[in-house]
């Protein structure tokens, strides 16, 4: 396996497009984008567990659950499409409409996402006049990927893309990722806005399989804020172009797709935390020694959630009691006086725990590892042999600054 230049379109057979509509009240930035393949495409997914759901959420599922393949995903940014009824269902329905006359794609092949402010009805006459713009200047250029991971994003202060390719039954398969996420991001299911697309031949039951399965270690594993959204969707696009065996669990080239897949996902589970609304650092929790896979994920994710450790991580603080209070609280089992911590970062590490109790660290070493970017906590439970990743940020004002003034 092996990183290549580009995103969505790196894969063969994909087109992608990304342009200012004017949803969004700034003159500059792009607001919708599309994905289309060639051919259709097995496809799957994976949406937020928040009751309240937004339309596109609904309206993507049935398309997943009833549908083998889909061909094309249309995104917008501003407006959530969440909490507008039977008129935010039809809109939908709509957007697909109109993309099944400009592209020739069945209407029940076209996939829709949305993004933004909660509570407002999208404009339909300007998401018409964008899917008539992006009709015209689709291609499978880098460019054309670019444009489109930039046209999803919100509060996000930079794009979020990945390719990579490696070898199936012999024949050469790409898989290209984009994603959007800044704040609101506590994925309960899979992501906030993410989109991947592979030229690889794989079932659609092991496809869906392996997408829940990876989502567990990757998107999962994620939160900025503690907030679950509305629209969270990870969708997938196989269509097979890369001419390899249909994959199933049982093939040969099963793991080397898994493998490739958790890259793509793992990636841009960390791009989405590393940008946070406001953060400076990217924090990464690693629970050891854990009796289960499911104890470690809980307990990295509760240091990762805990709003006094983010802010701490801010100030470059090392209150381990922080820390060590979130394990507790996580709702895991284990022995406090057996507790490790290590803070580490690319070229050093300190240990700041041992045997539940501090050791005699320097605080000013201690803070010049807080310092860096990324920076990891290292935990070590001694109750098995278990080990999970969680990813998250820092909590600064300029977070509390963005969000105070999101609608405005």
């Amino acid at each position: 396996m092996k990183r290549i230049e580009g995103g969505v379109t790196a894969p063969k057979g994909y087109k992608a497009a990304g342009v200012r509509a004017g949803i969004k009240p700034s003159a500059t930035k792009k607001d919708m984008a599309i994905i289309v393949s060639d051919v259709p495409a097995v496809c799957a997914g994976t949406f937020t567990l928040n009751v309240v759901k937004a339309a596109p959420v609904f309206w993507d599922k049935m398309i997943v659950n009833e549908q083998e393949t889909a061909q094309a995903i249309l995104v917008n940014s501003g407006i959530a499409n969440a909490c507008t009824g039977q008129e935010g269902l039809d809109n939908c329905k709509k957007e697909a409409e109109k993309v099944s006359e400009l592209f020739g794609i069945a209407p029940e092949k076209v996939l829709v996402a949305s993004t933004g402010v909660i509570g407002a009805q999208l404009k339909m006459d300007v998401i018409e006049k964008g899917i008539e713009m992006l009709s015209t200047c689709v291609a499978d250029t880098v460019e054309a990927a670019d444009d489109a991971a930039t046209a999803i994003l919100t509060t996000d202060t930079r794009k979020k893309e990945i390719a990579v390719t490696c070898e199936i039954d012999g024949k050469t398969v790409t898989i290209g990722g984009m994603c959007k996420g800044a704040g609101m991001i506590h994925p309960n299911m899979g992501t906030m806005l993410a989109f991947v697309t592979t030229d690889a031949a794989v079932d659609k039951k092991t496809l869906q399989a392996l997408l829940l399965e990876e989502v567990q270690d990757t998107f999962n594993m994620v939160s900025v804020d503690g907030d679950t959204s509305t629209n969270d969707s990870l969708l997938v696009l196989c269509n097979g172009l890369a001419g390899n065996a249909v994959l199933t669990k049982e093939m040969d080239g099963y793991e080397t797709f898994k493998e490739a897949l958790h890259e793509v996902l793992e990636y841009l589970a960390k791009a989405i935390a590393a940008d946070g609304e406001g953060c400076t650092r990217l924090f990464e929790v690693i629970c050891n020694g854990a009796a289960s896979k499911e104890d470690a994920r809980i307990i990295s994710k509760s240091v990762v959630c805990s709003s006094l450790t983010k802010a701490a991580v801010f100030g470059k603080d090392a209150n381990w009691g922080r820390i060590l209070c979130a394990m507790g609280y996580s709702g895991v089992d284990f022995d406090p006086e057996k507790v490790d911590i290590t803070l580490a970062c690319e070229n050093d590490s300190l240990d700041i725990v041992k045997d539940g109790i501090a050791t005699d660290y320097s605080e000013e070493k201690a803070t010049e590892i807080l310092s860096c970017n990324p920076v990891q906590a290292i935990l070590d439970i001694h109750a098995g042999d278990a080990t999970a990743t969680a990813w998250g940020c820092d909590l600064t004002y300029e977070y509390v600054t963005i969000n105070a003034d999101y609608r405005s």
